[in-house]
């Protein structure tokens, strides 16, 4: 059974740092494509970041505009766990972070492109 367990959220100061980890079980992830949402309350579900591995160039790295030169995603194979680094954050972070994972996707900012989904863990940035 896979299963995605997230961790590392909480509070933060605006301008300060987490590192959210997602934990993987029941499969080797490491040619799997591997992504970060989050959401708002009253807001849908938004991409953050993705990581996905192709024989041809290994893992290619993909982030929505407003996280990227902050965010750095990344996965450490042998403990089947990707990563998530937060800097310099923003009250506008604050939501929800899921982790999600999937064999193949076509399209990484997609989340119905994705089959494995974590209960997610919270970021709150105060101002």
């Amino acid at each position: 059974q896979v299963q995605l367990v997230e961790s590392g959220g909480g509070l933060v100061q605006a301008g300060g740092s987490l590192r959210l980890s997602c934990a993987g079980s029941g499969r080797t992830f490491s040619r799997y494509a591997m992504g970060w949402f989050r959401q708002a309350p009253g807001k849908e579900r938004e991409f953050v970041a993705a990581i996905s591995w192709s024989a041809l160039s290994g893992d290619r790295t993909y982030y929505v505009d407003s996280v990227k030169g902050r965010y750095t995603i990344s996965r450490d194979n042998a403990k089947n766990t990707v990563y998530l680094q937060m800097n310099r954050l923003k009250p506008e972070d604050t939501a929800v972070y899921y982790c999600a994972s999937s064999i193949a996707v076509v399209n990484p900012q997609r989340p119905d492109d994705y089959e494995y989904w974590g209960q997610g863990t919270q970021v709150t940035v105060a101002s």
